[in-house]
């Protein structure tokens, strides 16, 4: 008899708290918010944490669980359950909170001062649907200096990282020698990259000089006479209207692997043909580019 009534209670949970995920997933897409977990994979390649530091047993909060190692997809972003394939799982957690069975702990990644789940998804669902604020984990931490927030899209995290590596940039090189108004990114790395375009043109130009010159005048001829000229072939193509929500700078990037490849490749090329075969190698047509980003504007990732 007592076993009838936990399964029934524990379908009744898991019932209610798949019709919650999907109620959320409403009025998420009505206030733009994000409805998914972010995935651990796709922040950590964007953010590149440098070391991970293990912090043994701790209790966290759940509510500063924002994100997944491997089950993103399968959790909202309150970490209700979103499929029916959860179900048996789910409820044989459940049972367990009903008749007192201790659990081991979860297993989750520090990043930013939020928490990804390594191992207890269906743990922290049950937990979270339950109402209940503390969770036993066994946590690492991976550095971060880029804030993360419940509910980003990978959109805004990209935003944040391409922010924080300008300032980086600026706090570092003070180019008040470089008109940074007109140089921009939207990709994350380029502004490492762009430090390394420098480098590579200061050591060209030192090759022919008996005197090494500084980073500020590497940079001063690198904006001259290779940017400068690059960005007025892009402006020349029209290349801006192949690649809307793009910024001049990232054109420059791809414009100059593009522009290195086809040197490897046939030896000797073109910036006008690089141009050229960038455009037609786009991967998209100009309707199916802005409609995707017509999309992106009404219905983020």
């Amino acid at each position: 008899m007592m076993n009838d009534y936990i399964s029934q209670q524990t379908a009744e949970d898991f019932n209610k708290a798949k019709s919650r995920a999907k109620m959320n997933a409403i009025l998420n897409k009505l206030t733009w918010r994000n409805p998914d977990l972010l995935s651990l994979y796709e922040v950590t390649k964007i953010i590149k944490p440098k070391k991970e530091t293990y912090l043994g047993m701790r209790t966290i909060e759940i509510s500063k669980i924002i994100g997944s190692e491997g089950r993103y997809r399968d959790f909202s972003s309150a970490f209700l359950p979103k499929r029916e394939m959860l179900r048996r799982r789910w409820m044989s957690i459940d049972q367990a909170r009903l008749t007192d069975v201790t659990l081991p702990p979860i297993s989750v990644y520090s990043l930013g001062g939020w928490y990804f789940v390594r191992d207890g998804n269906h743990r922290v669902s049950v937990a979270k649907s339950m109402g209940v604020e503390f969770i036993d984990a066994e946590v690492v931490e991976l550095d971060s200096e880029v804030p993360l927030e419940p509910g980003m899209t990978m959109k805004q995290l990209k935003q944040r990282v391409v922010e924080y590596e300008r300032r980086a940039f600026m706090e570092q090189y003070k180019p008040s020698y470089l008109p940074m108004g007109e140089i921009s990114f939207t990709t994350p790395g380029s502004y490492p990259e762009m430090v390394n375009h420098i480098l590579v043109h200061k050591y060209y130009i030192n090759q022919d000089s008996d005197v090494e010159i500084s980073f500020e005048d590497a940079a001063k001829s690198w904006y001259k006479n290779v940017y400068a000229p690059i960005v007025a072939q892009i402006r020349e193509d029209n290349l801006m209207f192949y690649f809307p929500g793009n910024a001049e700078g990232d054109l420059y990037m791809w414009l100059v692997r593009t522009w290195d490849e086809m040197k490897r490749t046939k030896g000797d090329a073109s910036i006008e043909e690089a141009s050229r075969k960038l455009r037609k190698d786009s991967g998209a047509s100009i309707l199916k580019r802005w409609a995707g980003l017509l999309k992106e504007r009404i219905d983020p990732e």
